[in-house]
């Protein structure tokens, strides 16, 4: 199932719907960067669902994406958070109730911006249950770290140069205060972006993707389990 359209508190959203073999397993909503709703959060999403998961992508520019980052950046900046916090919310609250859905709660997954999100969308959605984010960015201000649930995956490099491991490790220290269940790894000479093997910084890195894809899955599993 591509392009679906589902409720949220304010109206319906667009998103991509990837759906497992035999449409059962655990769900993960996937929350993309700045570029948009492209077709490398396509493929995660089908990825997930490779992997047993269902997986659904809410487009949270409506349709618009784009591969120049000054563009990127106004996008990312001109976002509502109280219409992505209802997208998320919306997304997770549809896997919840979808058919073949098994395990307790949904995941949030994201990337650059959507890794900011995913942690947004722990601390706003009743449903999420578990977390991951790749190399947090978060333009919006912070939600209230202690209202997350479940227990949140982390993965960062040690050479992005948009978020240091310092700001990474403030992150990690702040959650940890918060009471969550954190875990944060540190992938050493990485870059921003190492997971996305269509990035235009020149930073996809085969083998940390790899190894941190390997973990997320993993963790998502025994987390929604």
């Amino acid at each position: 199932m591509p392009d679906i359209e589902f409720s949220t508190s304010s109206g319906t959203t667009p998103g991509y719907l990837a759906v497992p073999e035999g449409e059962r397993g655990p769900a993960t909503i996937v929350l993309q960067e700045w570029w948009g709703l492209d077709e490398h959060i396509r493929d995660i999403c089908d990825r997930f669902a490779a992997e047993g998961f269902f997986a659904l992508a809410p487009d949270l520019f409506r349709g618009e994406t784009t591969t120049e980052p000054s563009e990127a950046e106004q996008k990312m900046m001109a976002m509502s958070m109280d219409q992505a916090e209802q997208d998320m919310c919306g997304a997770a609250d549809y896997l919840a109730s979808r058919p073949g859905v098994e395990g307790k709660g949904v995941g949030a997954v994201g990337f650059c911006l959507g890794g900011g999100l995913a942690v947004w969308a722990a601390a706003s959605c009743p449903q999420i249950a578990a977390t991951v984010t790749y190399y947090y960015v978060m333009p919006h201000g912070k939600p209230d770290f202690t209202k997350i649930k479940g227990p949140v995956l982390g993965h960062f490099g040690t050479a992005d140069e948009f978020i240091p491991p310092e700001a990474a490790k403030e992150l990690e220290s702040e959650l940890r205060a918060a009471g969550v269940d954190v875990t944060f790894h540190f992938y050493e000479g990485a870059g921003h972006a190492f997971f996305n093997d269509t990035n235009r910084l020149g930073t996809h890195n085969p083998e940390l993707a790899r190894l941190s894809w390997q973990r997320t899955v993993s963790f998502l599993r025994e987390a929604l389990s």
